[in-house]
């Protein structure tokens, strides 16, 4: 039987998120990704933050590692203790329904999709400044770029995405102490 993205039921964050990372969602699944799509597949560590384009060396979200599996219009983002599992066909009914990341219990429903090369996530409902929230990951070169509130990051590729994370976990360890 070969695993397609609509065989493989919808992945949620556990209640009060997950400790140790879960395993693949779509771990089996060989559909190639829908036209449009960017390639976002692997573990990924954030390794530059801005702030209105100047570095934030400091920055919280420095060293933050995601895992991003995907399968035709699906994309699953790991990290942090969620699990936002998502249909990228702009319909608010088959984008995230799941936690927010900030306190793991708080409801959020977001409409995924495609554009230009983009994949774009838009909270329903949330509002910042002077418009809606829109989170945005794309490819430049070997890098995945990810804009999020208030900052944009860059991220380098650690590995695939059925790969262990405790050995990614380790190699990134590695990498810190090694001069």
């Amino acid at each position: 039987m070969t695993l397609t993205a609509d065989s493989i039921p919808v992945a949620y964050t556990p209640a009060g998120g997950w400790t140790q990372w879960p395993p693949p969602v779509l771990a089996g699944c060989t559909q190639p990704l829908c036209d449009g799509a960017p390639d976002m597949r692997g573990f990924w560590q954030t390794v530059e933050v801005y702030v209105d384009g100047t570095a934030q060396p400091g920055h919280p979200a420095i060293g933050h590692v995601q895992r991003i599996e995907q399968a035709a219009d699906r994309v699953v983002v790991t990290g942090a203790g969620i699990i936002h599992d998502m249909r990228c066909d702009g319909t608010l009914r088959n984008g995230v329904h799941d936690v927010a990341e900030f306190d793991k219990s708080t409801e959020i429903h977001v409409v995924a999709s495609f554009e230009d090369g983009v994949h774009v996530l838009r909270p329903h409902g949330l509002n910042v400044g002077t418009g809606p929230i829109e989170v945005r990951r794309w490819r430049d070169g070997e890098h995945l770029m990810w804009d999020y509130i208030g900052f944009t990051a860059r991220l380098r590729w650690l590995a695939a995405p059925d790969a262990d994370p405790e050995l990614v976990l380790a190699q990134i360890e590695t990498q810190e102490q090694t001069p």
